[in-house]
């Protein structure tokens, strides 16, 4: 009896069907804004602690520390999506 030939799977049928997708890297900017939130909200907690709440804003009181780590927060938030 004959034997039917295996077919051939093409190269992008099978990366398709693994799931793996082609990154592109970040933009240029993303790197140095990520970095840059994280420095940012650090500075702003020590500037809240060592002027003793008078500066950035003396109106939000203690609410500087949420501000300051929010920024932080945010820059290291960016770091689940930096590709190189």
């Amino acid at each position: 009896m004959p034997e039917s030939k295996p077919r051939k799977k093409s190269s992008t049928a099978t990366q398709t069907a693994s799931g793996a997708q082609a990154y592109k890297p970040n933009a240029v900017w993303f790197k140095p804004v990520m970095f840059g939130l994280m420095i940012i909200g650090l500075l702003w907690i020590i500037t809240f602690y060592i002027s003793e709440g008078r500066f950035p804003v003396q109106a939000w009181e203690s609410w500087n520390i949420v501000a300051g780590f929010g920024i932080a927060i945010i820059g290291f938030l960016m770091t689940t999506r930096w590709r190189s």
